[in-house]
């Protein structure tokens, strides 16, 4: 599960704006806008949030589950620009 706030800290960490995501996962900018204001898990069908998935930890991104301390993300090697 992903949610919107990690989707946004994401696109953050790796400088990307909403066009470029859309670009690396095939989805489209007009479902990452409506998706990313939304609180919570992103509330997209499943092969969507794969997509989204895939692009970003394709990039680099790692997904760090609820823990007790909140789900987030981070740099799983360092991000090269492309």
């Amino acid at each position: 599960m992903i949610t919107s706030e990690q989707l946004r800290a994401a696109r953050a960490l790796l400088q990307w704006d909403q066009k470029k995501l859309a670009a690396a996962s095939k989805v489209s900018t007009a479902t990452i806008k409506r998706l990313e204001p939304l609180a919570g898990p992103l509330r997209a069908n499943q092969v969507t949030v794969e997509a989204l998935r895939r692009a970003l930890e394709t990039a680099g991104v790692e997904f760090i589950p609820e823990n007790g301390g909140g789900p987030g993300v981070r740099l799983s090697r360092p991000y090269d620009g492309k």
